[in-house]
């Protein structure tokens, strides 16, 4: 029988230490993306683990990002989020639905 493997989230994959218990929430704060409740499951992440380009206030390049329109042409040249294309395939989820 296969085990089927854990789909990474973005704080796993990139390791900034901003998730939920990190290393890096003390100097650096939360980041807005572990505990963002209404994206959990998207992509097969926890939270927005796997749709952290649609979310406000990440931390990319040593910076804050900013809103999510501003984000856009760095998110999607982002390593990250292409392993998640690539790995949803069809299912793939490049926004969070709030309505």
């Amino acid at each position: 029988m296969l085990k089927k493997l854990q789909k990474q989230n973005c704080w796993e994959f990139l390791k900034c230490g901003r998730e939920s218990g990190g290393k890096e929430v003390a100097e650096m704060g939360l980041c807005p993306v572990s505990d963002q409740i209404l994206a959990d499951g998207l992509n097969g992440g926890i939270n927005a683990g796997r749709i952290c380009w649609n979310i406000s206030g990440t931390f990319c390049g040593k910076k804050i990002q900013g809103s999510y329109a501003r984000t856009q042409v760095s998110c999607k040249s982002c390593s990250f989020f292409k392993k998640v294309r690539e790995e949803e395939g069809e299912n793939f989820i490049l926004e969070v639905n709030n309505g």
